[in-house]
């Protein structure tokens, strides 16, 4: 039994070494209640559900961290939203506008809708990496 154990942590040892840890800082917390939702988000899966990575934090006002772990290193967006009623949903008005606060990696602008994966992609390295976004309310 030992030896099986040995061999499975030999061999899961080099791909636990290769994800990283993303400490994202939120800013401009509208409220104290509700959670704080981070997905990293490849470009594919960028402004869709399915981001390979998420993290989730209860908010507090102001300014809030979540950490995202087990990152593997490259290139990613962040999406982040504050969910003050916790309904696990992006409540928006009758003209699909959100009504709750969000916001991307790089404070990628929304000019004339959602920001493009460009605008927001930050890298993730082996040693992991901070990032820091503002949100904003539409009300």
């Amino acid at each position: 039994m030992r030896s099986v154990l040995f061999l499975f942590l030999l061999l899961t040892a080099p791909f636990s070494a290769l994800t990283a840890e993303l400490k994202v800082t939120i800013e401009q917390v509208a409220t104290g209640s509700g959670t704080l939702f981070v997905a990293v988000c490849t470009p594919e899966t960028f402004l869709r559900q399915g981001c390979p990575y998420a993290g989730r934090a209860e908010a507090d006002s102001g300014e809030t961290e979540v950490l995202v772990r087990g990152i593997e290193p490259g290139v990613y967006a962040i999406q982040a939203f504050h969910d003050e009623n916790d309904n696990f949903d992006l409540d928006r008005n009758f003209l699909g506008l959100p009504q709750e606060g969000m916001g991307f990696s790089n404070n990628a602008p929304m000019r004339f809708g959602p920001p493009r994966f460009e605008d927001a992609a930050i890298a993730v390295d082996a040693g992991g990496g901070a990032a820091r976004l503002r949100l904003r309310y539409f009300d």
